[in-house]
């Protein structure tokens, strides 16, 4: 095992591995065959099911289920009670287990928004932030601000994070973008 803390009262099964600088508080369940990064930091009442992959230095609030099938790649932030699901069509009485479970992808840097549900399927693409309470029913392009039931894009998001103005430009860090074709890319500045 490597250099990691995990809080007494989480489970950490077997078959797992845990990047070094992580940290797991209460409750938590690592379930096996899940794959974690480095650097990473799961709140309270976290389950990571069997066989999901997280990249480095994600950060996973409260109350979140990571199910099979999902990928978080590095940076991801989800928020406190956001939501994975991972079956179009679960019938309690018919289960279908992992043969039935539909991939979704989690891009780097995309920030998943308290509350939100993300239906399974579906890419977040990159830097994209996700309102909180919104339902995500598609893909994502990257650098999408997203909200709504289902969600809609209602604007851009700068890498850092910030809301774009009405020239494709960061208020907080300066970084400029250019809208082509739909898709939001850095401003070539060199």
């Amino acid at each position: 095992m490597g250099d990691f803390f995990v809080h007494e009262t989480s489970i950490i099964d077997r078959n797992v591995q845990i990047g070094n600088g992580t940290k797991i508080w209460c409750f938590c369940h690592i379930q096996s065959g899940a794959q974690i990064g480095a650097n990473c930091s799961f709140g309270q009442n976290v389950n990571i099911a069997n066989n999901v992959k997280i990249g480095n230095r994600v950060k996973i609030q409260n109350n979140v289920s990571v199910y099979e099938g999902v990928e978080l790649e590095d940076y991801v932030f989800c928020g406190p009670s956001m939501v994975f699901t991972n079956d179009l069509t679960p019938r309690g009485r018919y289960p279908k287990g992992s043969l039935g479970y539909r991939k979704t992808l989690i891009r780097h840097d995309a920030t998943l928004g308290a509350n939100c549900t993300v239906v399974c399927g579906n890419i977040v693409g990159e830097y994209a932030t996700i309102a909180a309470g919104a339902v995500v029913t598609r893909d994502v392009k990257p650098y999408a601000l997203m909200a709504g039931i289902p969600a809609r894009r209602i604007g851009w998001v700068c890498q850092c994070g910030q809301v774009l103005n009405e020239n494709f430009t960061c208020p907080d860090c300066g970084m400029e973008y250019v809208c082509s074709n739909g898709d939001l890319v850095l401003k070539n500045t060199g």
